[in-house]
């Protein structure tokens, strides 16, 4: 394959699997990590194999989701210039890069400690079989939340080989966070999912109540993060992270309403990259700025 080509797929690989939405999990895996080893930085080894995991998890997991979704895609006006549907790349080679992201993220658990191989596989199965929840649960948000979810307990688990109470308080944040932001995202297809027959709470239940419904799993986020605030030591800085979350998500919902989605766009990525980015670099200062 000829070098242009090769570039012309990797950006397109890129574009599929949305690589600029690493911003919403990654964050909170590195909260996960410097907090997990209160006396001393995480080992370099521990931080590179932790990026692997994260990447080739989340583009194997995105890669998944275009190939089973290709023809869903292929009749969404919305969706239908996607890379798969639109045929710019096939079907051949994103299985190709799904099967190469799954070993690389076997081998990145394997290369950080014995449960993080454990649990490698439980975590494809909720990684993959998200892609097909659609299909028979409205609760999809959630399971993509799980998803998203797993990324600071298993950073934790990379540093302490254990799984413990405050990185899942962490984690069952994020789950609410996600499942929130995705009911937002996801009444752009209110419409074209019930036509479909596919499930989603707007698609359910009607967007209003659907967005009452994220407001009060991003109320229970808020909630979350505040009890790992505190479990992690509290500070400034962390309370700080709680507030600039806080905000976030008011601004968040004061950019969407059920009659109005025209800033669904800024309300799903700019307002919850911020978040997540902020709150990393706040928890990073505390981590920083913390008595030896």
């Amino acid at each position: 394959m000829a070098v242009p080509k090769v570039v012309g797929h990797l950006l397109e690989t890129g574009e599929m699997i949305k690589f600029q939405h690493t911003v919403f999990a990654l964050p909170f895996a590195l909260i996960a990590l410097i907090t997990a080893s209160p006396t001393a930085w995480p080992p370099l080894s521990v931080w590179l194999w932790v990026l692997v995991a994260m990447v080739a998890a989340r583009t194997a997991a995105m890669s998944f989701n275009r190939l089973a979704d290709q023809a869903i895609d292929a009749r969404n006006p919305r969706t239908a210039e996607r890379s798969l549907p639109a045929g710019r790349l096939s079907r051949r080679f994103v299985w190709t890069v799904t099967a190469v992201s799954i070993g690389l993220f076997v081998w990145a658990a394997a290369n950080l400690n014995p449960l993080c191989l454990k649990l490698a596989a439980p975590t494809l199965v909720v990684l993959l079989g998200y892609s097909l929840s659609k299909r028979f649960t409205a609760f999809s948000h959630l399971w993509l939340g799980v998803a998203l979810g797993i990324a600071p307990i298993g950073a934790w688990a990379a540093v302490t080989g254990r799984l413990e109470l405050p990185p899942i308080v962490l984690g069952a944040g994020v789950v609410l966070w996600v499942a929130g932001f995705d009911i937002i995202y996801s009444l752009q297809d209110e419409r074209f999912d019930r036509d479909h027959g596919l499930h989603s709470m707007p698609s359910r239940i009607g967007a209003a109540p659907a967005l009452a419904f994220s407001r009060l799993m991003h109320g229970g986020a808020l909630i979350a993060y505040a009890i790992f605030a505190r479990m992690a030591g509290g500070g400034p800085w962390r309370w700080s992270a709680v507030v600039v979350a806080g905000l976030m998500l008011i601004w968040q919902h004061r950019l969407v309403s059920p009659h109005d989605l025209r800033r669904v766009d800024a309300a799903f990525f700019t307002t919850n990259g911020l978040l997540s980015l902020i709150m990393g670099l706040l928890f990073i200062a505390a981590r920083i700025t913390a008595p030896v």
